[in-house]
């Protein structure tokens, strides 16, 4: 049976209301965007339409017969030309591996008219930042106490739930500071570790100039991560948005890293990025451990 893919970018998401629909479907990528300009329909739902100039966030699946099916059942597309709440068209979906090309459901323009546009085009991180309680992922300098002491804000930072296991992605420097690369986790085949934190309001507004989210440097997303045994779904973290080829971190950052993780990163991971950073950017971790 002939398999398509499809980009989700509401309620079909994972652990949103609708993701049982995708129960036989197959994730191919939790970090990917498509060219839109994403709304908030009101009812719990959002829409998006047609935008070359901005993106829309979302998951890639390949599904089967029987789910595209229902998943045109839930958007109400009927087929071409026909009296639809959603049209399904092919466009270009970008992930952290390439370039695909996949089914979206959209909005025709006129349908949007007085919509509340969701500004950073995820729907997901819209609705979940609102909360007043958060876990965060913290997988780089965030790690590092004695940074957040230097910048007076270790109080806003100090229930750490233990060492978070974030699975098919991989730490790499796909961002440049004046000095160097800087932290991102990018999908792949391998676990990024990390620490874990529940965080409020007040870290929250930090860690959004922290990592230069209204400067497009970052962006919220949610990924599910494991700590001390138990999944937990829709944790915070920050990705870079326009990923470049990888830049060596300056000693400080690296030191930071290893600092504040030390004491929570698995020693298979220190003995990983041990190699690792030896190897592509001649840093030696050794002398921070």
């Amino acid at each position: 049976m002939s398999k398509k893919l499809v980009f989700v970018y509401g309620t079909l998401r994972k652990n949103q209301s609708n993701s049982s629909c995708m129960k036989h479907a197959v994730l191919v990528a939790s970090q990917c965007w498509t060219s839109g300009r994403l709304y908030d329909v009101g009812v719990g739902y959002p829409a998006m339409v047609s935008d070359s100039e901005q993106k829309v966030y979302g998951e890639l699946y390949k599904v089967d017969v029987d789910t595209l099916r229902e998943m045109d059942l839930l958007e109400g597309y009927h087929g071409p030309g026909l009296d639809n709440l959603y049209e399904r068209r092919q466009q270009t979906i970008y992930t952290d591996v390439g370039k695909k090309q996949a089914y979206v459901y959209t909005f025709r323009e006129e349908q949007a008219t007085g919509l509340r546009e969701i500004k950073g085009g995820d729907w997901k991180v819209d609705h979940l930042l609102k909360k007043k309680q958060l876990y965060y992922f913290a997988y780089g300098s965030c790690m590092d106490q004695e940074r957040m002491v230097e910048h007076d804000v270790a109080d806003y930072f100090t229930n750490v739930l233990g060492r978070g296991n974030l699975q098919s992605y991989q730490l790499a420097f796909t961002i440049t500071a004046g000095d160097g690369g800087r932290a991102d986790v990018v999908e792949s085949d391998g676990k990024a570790e990390g620490k874990v934190y529940q965080i409020g309001s007040e870290a929250l507004a930090y860690l959004l100039v922290r990592e230069g989210v209204e400067e497009g440097k970052y962006r919220p997303s949610f990924v599910d991560v494991e700590v001390n045994g138990v999944m937990l779904h829709d944790v915070l973290t920050f990705v870079v948005v326009d990923k470049q080829s990888e830049t060596a971190p300056p000693e400080h950052y690296a030191k930071e890293i290893i600092r504040g993780g030390k004491d929570y990163l698995s020693s298979s991971y220190l003995q990983k990025l041990e190699k690792e950073w030896k190897e592509k950017f001649a840093i030696n971790i050794q002398k921070w451990l």
